[in-house]
């Protein structure tokens, strides 16, 4: 067990970004203090190898630039609010359009463009990192001032846990997930079509041109959706027209409980993905055309896969989906889970 803190270079304003890295056994994650962002993911494959299985960037620059949320604690809303507005409580919030007609992973500059204060430690049970912020009230259109904390650790058997913590003094609504993007082979080594993928999800929320969710969730039985048996992800990805969709999951009762598992052949890597959230949003990297990563590595198409534990898409103008709204006096906790396996 081991935590190692370094400098990760300068912000234009001055203000400095860390790198801390995680080790437990032959498991190594990185963390920056910018966004909260994971860094990267080393694991050991079945041949003796090891790889970096996120994708990213290299430098500060390259996470400060123009990029997919690659890693990063998306908030104060993550995935997509329509028409970029909601009301509480009869008031109505108009937030940044920033994602054609519609509101994305917290505006113009969301959570994962900031410096978070973080403090590391060794725990009973492995290596932690707990980043904190104050959102202020009115932060990107958003009520009530909103205090934030993410804890990332590290286990010894190499499960890393995401365990989000949020209060507010006055009523708001609020979403966050990361927003990783792994690949099993290893970051730059093609796409992730070849990996197979199960979600305990028989409901999903089909959506319009611009992603909005357009209803009550629909059954996935006898459409390209249908994980709940694995299958490779580029089986039906065509017939989908990709996916970026977000999945109901199975569950009978509040709690942590396996929503989905990720196996690729070549590595003999396994990915596990328990959550207490009731949604997942699967998205394989459609948006991906050429940036520029890890290595000089090119991220093209379905290079990487995402699985972003989260409330619903648009949660605050559907009333029949679980609740995003916060009141003050209440705690918004809520963990994610991703175990690895040979």
């Amino acid at each position: 067990m081991s935590i190692e803190k370094k400098s990760f270079g300068l912000l234009a304003s001055g203000e400095e970004a860390h790198l801390f890295i995680l080790k437990e056994g032959d498991v190594a994650v990185t963390l920056t203090d910018y966004g909260a962002t994971l860094v990267s993911i080393l694991l050991p494959d079945g041949m003796g190898g090891t790889d970096d299985v996120l994708l990213g960037c290299s430098t500060l620059a390259g996470y400060t630039g123009k990029q997919p949320f690659f890693g990063a604690t998306v908030g104060r809303y993550a995935n997509r609010i329509g028409e970029a507005r909601f009301s509480l409580s009869g008031k109505g919030y108009q937030l940044a359009l920033n994602d054609g007609a519609n509101h994305l992973h917290g505006g113009e500059k969301g959570f994962n463009t900031y410096i978070w204060r973080a403090q590391a430690s060794k725990t009973r049970v492995g290596s932690a990192v707990r980043f904190t912020r104050t959102s202020p009230d009115g932060e990107e259109g958003y009520p009530g001032k909103l205090e934030v904390a993410v804890t990332f650790s590290l286990g010894e058997e190499g499960a890393l846990s995401i365990a989000y913590e949020a209060t507010t003094d006055a009523e708001t609504i609020v979403n966050l997930t990361n927003h990783a993007y792994f690949n099993l082979k290893g970051e730059g080594r093609g796409t992730i079509l070849d990996h197979e993928l199960s979600i305990k999800a028989s409901r999903y929320l089909p959506v319009d041109a611009g992603l909005i969710p357009i209803g009550e969730p629909v059954s996935v039985a006898g459409t390209p959706f249908d994980f709940r048996e694995a299958k490779l992800i580029g089986r039906d990805i065509e017939v989908a027209g990709g996916y970026d969709h977000n999945y109901c999951v199975d569950r009978s009762g509040p709690g942590l409980v396996d929503i989905a598992e990720v196996r690729e052949s070549a590595s003999g890597r396994r990915m596990v993905v328990a959550t207490t959230l009731p949604g997942v949003q699967l998205y394989t990297g459609n948006g991906l055309n050429g940036y520029v990563g890890k290595r000089n590595s090119i991220y093209i198409k379905h290079s990487g896969l995402c699985l972003e534990t989260q409330l619903y898409p648009d949660t605050p103008n559907k009333s029949s989906y679980p609740t995003a709204r916060l009141l003050p006096g209440q705690t918004w906790a809520n963990e994610t889970i991703y175990r690895f396996y040979l």
